[in-house]
């Protein structure tokens, strides 16, 4: 069986979330059967154990958009964040094809921790490896683009909930969190030990982040 039958047998009735009409894309050596995963599978499998408790979710890198679509047909309101051009315009597609798109509100930027302009590593074997430059050890071909970014301090008090897969500067993000920010915000998230940036600073990171959690006292 080819991949892209797998993928359309298994959205044909996924689950508790139905039917999704998400198309077959490669990737580079990577492909979007690779966001059905063992591990996406156990995130979405959280999204619907609480999805009483989140209403406002943030999704931060949202690729194709296949976590804002389950997020929405849940019920829920979701800011997704998704810079690469080519993958919004897929993002964006894939809203409108299962009919997510007054739920979700999609912007082509990406989230740091400031407004402006950033250089954009596509890593063309791998376009989910995606990532600001110097943020993350990427290899193989690769081409940069110019985004835009936007603060992420002026996204935690929209939501309850966020998700942030941005392949790299994840930790930044969430440096920037505070104790108030903590009380209404639940998360999920991956930290990289790996960097194009100093070793100090990739190794200081999750130090830092335990200090920063232990600071918030919940």
């Amino acid at each position: 069986m080819s991949r892209e039958r797998a993928q359309a047998l298994l959205c044909e009735n996924f689950g508790p979330f139905g039917k999704l009409n998400f198309p077959y894309v490669k990737m580079g050596n990577i492909d979007s059967l690779h966001l059905f995963g063992d591990t996406e599978l156990m995130i979405l499998a959280m999204y619907w154990h609480n999805r009483g408790r989140w209403k406002r979710c943030l999704d931060i890198g949202a690729n194709l958009g296949l976590h804002s679509i389950c997020m929405a047909k849940m019920g829920m309101q979701v800011r997704a964040y998704e810079p690469d051009e080519e993958h919004f315009e897929r993002f964006c597609a894939n809203l409108n094809a299962n009919n997510c798109a007054v739920d979700v509100d999609p912007f082509p930027v990406a989230v740091h921790t400031s407004n402006g302009t950033a250089n954009f590593i596509r890593v063309l074997n791998n376009l989910t490896g995606n990532h600001l430059a110097g943020y993350k050890q990427s290899y193989g071909p690769r081409e940069t683009v110019q985004v835009r970014t936007v603060d992420c301090r002026e996204l935690w008090p929209l939501a309850d909930f966020a998700k942030i897969d941005s392949e790299g500067n994840e930790a930044e993000l969430l440096l920037t969190l505070t104790k108030t920010d903590m009380k209404h915000l639940s998360l999920v998230y991956g930290v990289r030990r790996s960097s194009g940036r100093k070793p100090r600073r990739s190794t200081q990171c999750p130090s830092r982040i335990a200090r920063a959690v232990s600071s918030w006292g919940i």
